[in-house]
């Protein structure tokens, strides 16, 4: 069955999408439903507020990225910068653009998905807005969070000797996006073609799926631990590497036989006869959390599980390196994700 989005109409479309949804956050006063969403936070507390913008062609690929995960991954990526300022995620506004060939139980599959996110993480959809558009789907949620003032974690207050440390195993994400884009070209124009995925699962869920560290921040608070610096890792570690020590002013030694890599993303790796340690450097979109905590924190940092401590912060004019396992160093480049993308294509 296909509804056209025309027979509900923007307001009716937005009632249809939005229909039953229940606050939770005591910080929602109003949401759908009026010119605008009331939000109240307590004194002691700042608010935070990020958007992301996610363009069809740009960001995801319907070929290979059913409409359900794109709305659980458009609200997880926001949630996670919220996180990488040690904040709680309470609110989202989604807005979408659509072309015509999206009918209303498409939008319905997309919704699920940011619907099932929310739920997950205690977050109020609060509004939004609908569009159309010629170019396809695009997706603008902006989130907003809080933390207490005197909590509050930028990029900017690493310090030297800091210990250097990041949640979870990097470069899965980048090499399910490499498997998705190498079956999506081996398969092109066969219309019932069923690619095999088989031991690969965890790379894919990581690229479709992935999930906002909301636990490692609860396991900082419960440690009474605040980091000095975080940045959540979207554009891969050597470039949020280098934005933390660009605003705070340091440097970095990062040392390859310390970073976490999934056994799954080393084996894919070698069957694209790619560079595993390029990988998780530059591969981007593993939404972990990398921070900084004072060197006196060592103990409590080393003993959590689901942190891996992988370096340590210098003065500035030891500049930004990488000290692979025989003892070389080679200076950070944020290669990025794009980039790496485009060269390994």
């Amino acid at each position: 069955m296909r509804t056209e989005i025309a027979t509900l109409g923007e307001f009716g479309l937005i009632d249809h999408l939005t229909k039953g949804i229940e606050l939770k956050n005591k910080s929602s006063r109003y949401g759908v439903g009026d010119d605008a969403a009331v939000i109240k936070y307590p004194a002691v507390d700042d608010v935070l507020v990020t958007t992301d913008l996610l363009l069809e062609g740009v960001h995801f690929d319907l070929t290979y990225v059913p409409l359900k995960h794109l709305g659980y991954k458009a609200a997880i990526v926001n949630f996670s910068d919220i996180y990488a300022m040690n904040g709680n995620p309470k609110q989202i506004t989604v807005s979408l653009g659509l072309s015509k060939r999206f009918s209303v139980e498409d939008m319905d599959e997309l919704y699920a998905g940011i619907r099932l996110a929310c739920e997950q993480y205690g977050v109020d959809i609060i509004g939004g807005d609908t569009t159309s558009s010629f170019t396809g789907l695009t997706i603008s949620i902006t989130c907003i969070g809080s933390v207490n003032k005197s909590k509050v974690v930028y990029r900017n207050g690493a310090k030297d000797t800091d210990l250097i440390c990041v949640s979870g195993d990097l470069g899965a994400a980048y090499m399910g996006l490499q498997l998705l884009e190498r079956e999506k070209t081996v398969f092109k124009g066969e219309k019932d073609a069923q690619p095999d995925f088989t031991g690969k699962e965890y790379l894919l869920e990581r690229q479709l799926k992935p999930e906002a560290r909301k636990d490692i921040i609860e396991k900082l608070a419960a440690e009474n631990i605040v980091p000095t610096s975080m940045i959540d890792v979207s554009d891969g570690l050597s470039s949020e590497l280098m934005h933390i020590c660009s605003q705070s002013n340091v440097g970095c030694r990062v040392y390859e036989e310390h970073i976490p890599i999934d056994y799954q993303t080393a084996v894919m790796a070698e069957e694209f006869n790619m560079n595993l340690t390029t990988c998780a450097m530059n591969g981007g979109e593993d939404y972990e959390l990398l921070f900084t905590v004072p060197i006196t924190e060592h103990e409590k940092v080393s003993q959590m599980e689901g942190i891996k401590l992988i370096g340590h912060i210098t003065k500035p004019e030891l500049g930004t390196a990488l000290v692979t396992r025989d003892g070389q160093e080679f200076e950070l480049k944020a290669q990025g994700w794009n980039p790496l993308h485009e060269k390994t294509e």
